[in-house]
């Protein structure tokens, strides 16, 4: 059996893009005259963690749980992208463990590590290709976090630095959340109207949306 799994960060980002990766590997089928509308090939089963942080390992995931109840020796495990199931070498070697502890092969669809057969394989020259790859792109991810701090630091130290303003704040948050609440203004049209991100308006709203419906902060 082929089992899919995908992830996004927050509430406000999509899984359409890993959709769109799985269907063109056929593991999703479009489904025609519905928004953003998928399902599983036949014999594939999707496994999704939407609004779920990447700093959570994946064995601790609700939908990683739920694929450990539903593997099998000789399925499939894939992903449209590495970051989306592990975030970082530890990470990578704990679900290459469970996969080899379950007989069940590890595929990536995109990016460099998207020629191997079963990333999950016990065979030295995998296990070299895995390490040298995500190394490379831990230490990338490091080095830019290293640098956007220091450059902050030093626009501190010289004046110039006063953090990322509100995106609505004020007056204009005020009329914000009376169009809403007063008039029923939906969130796409009060984000028109501003010209700002349906998330900023999400975030203006606050208290007048459902806990599920406010942005949680990005996460890597």
């Amino acid at each position: 059996m082929q089992l899919v799994y995908s992830r996004s960060s927050t509430a406000t980002q999509s899984l359409l893009r890993q959709r769109h990766i799985l269907t063109e590997a056929g593991l999703l089928i479009r489904t025609e005259g519905v928004a953003e509308g998928f399902r599983p090939a036949e014999g594939v089963r999707l496994f999704e963690d939407p609004a779920t942080t990447s700093k959570i390992p994946a064995l601790d995931r609700p939908a990683f749980g739920q694929i450990a109840a539903t593997a099998h020796p000789g399925d499939t495990l894939t992903v449209s992208e590495l970051f989306r199931l592990c975030r970082d070498l530890v990470d990578i070697h704990t679900v290459r463990d469970w996969c080899q502890a379950r007989g069940v092969v590890l595929r990536v669809l995109s990016g460099p590590l998207s020629n191997l057969h079963d990333l999950a394989a016990s065979d030295a020259t995998t296990a070299v290709i895995i390490n040298v790859i995500t190394a490379v792109g831990q230490f990338q991810r490091d080095l830019q976090n290293e640098l956007t701090v220091e450059g902050i630091a030093a626009a501190q130290a010289e004046g110039r630095y006063r953090g990322r303003p509100p995106a609505l704040a004020g007056a204009q948050r005020e009329q914000v959340r009376s169009a809403f609440t007063d008039q029923g203004t939906s969130i796409a049209a009060l984000a028109r109207a501003h010209g700002v991100s349906r998330a900023a308006i999400r975030t203006a709203l606050g208290d007048l949306l459902p806990a599920q419906s406010v942005p949680s902060p990005r996460s890597p």
